[in-house]
């Protein structure tokens, strides 16, 4: 009954976890030629992005859509250069602190504050000693700074935190790990490699039904 119910009421974001799961399980087969995979890896979070956009929620709802389309255009990167990757996800993390910047919550607790603080300051040193002795180490730092910003912004946000926060951090730890398999400690550890993406797919997927939900709610 609930798989009717999502397949006849959301049906793109049905197929994004379809075709998320299909990723998980079988992108690593050796006979998919790698133009499809570059295609492939970026289609679950732009159908997220169609899935927010055709909500039509107003401007909020169009800043979602920028960063899920942003977010997939840098999958599809990911596939082929972990820079280019993280130059496009860059802008897909500045358009997200625009939005929760622009609905932040009117009263944040102490120990909300104390959380959004951790993550700003944890996120880019344990960023930091991840990749000791990489190059490229003071990039993907900076880079970990505006995820750090990113995750305190959506915790401190006037959206869910048990959706959009939390997402927030499972997109950061989804990164982490990544870094996590480039770096001296879990080089090439298939567990770690294995848990990145869905983790990062289970990130994006509670921000954009949290937002969504949120928006949704407001305008009925």
């Amino acid at each position: 009954m609930v798989k009717r119910a999502l397949v006849e009421r959301r049906p793109w974001l049905f197929a994004s976890l379809l075709v998320a799961l299909a990723w998980l399980f079988l992108s690593g087969d050796p006979a998919i030629p790698g133009i499809y995979k570059f295609v492939w890896k970026g289609v679950p979070v732009a159908l997220l992005a169609v899935y927010a956009f055709q909500r039509h929620l107003g401007r909020d709802g169009m800043l979602l859509t920028a960063v899920l389309v942003l977010a997939a255009i840098a999958d599809m990167f990911s596939e082929l250069q972990f820079a280019a990757a993280g130059t496009v996800m860059s802008f897909s993390l500045l358009a997200a602190i625009w939005l929760y910047w622009s609905n932040r919550r009117e009263n944040i607790v102490g120990s909300q504050k104390a959380l959004a603080l951790v993550l700003a300051i944890a996120v880019p040193v344990v960023s930091w000693l991840l990749l000791a002795g990489e190059e490229g180490r003071a990039l993907a730092t900076g880079f970990s700074l505006l995820m750090a910003i990113m995750a305190a912004l959506a915790w401190t946000s006037r959206f869910s935190r048990y959706r959009v926060g939390v997402g927030a951090v499972l997109f950061v730890v989804s990164e982490l790990l990544l870094f996590a398999t480039q770096g001296p400690i879990l080089r090439d550890n298939s567990i770690a490699a294995w848990l990145v993406w869905p983790v990062y797919y289970a990130g994006q997927l509670m921000i954009a039904t949290g937002v969504v939900s949120r928006l949704r709610r407001e305008r009925a």
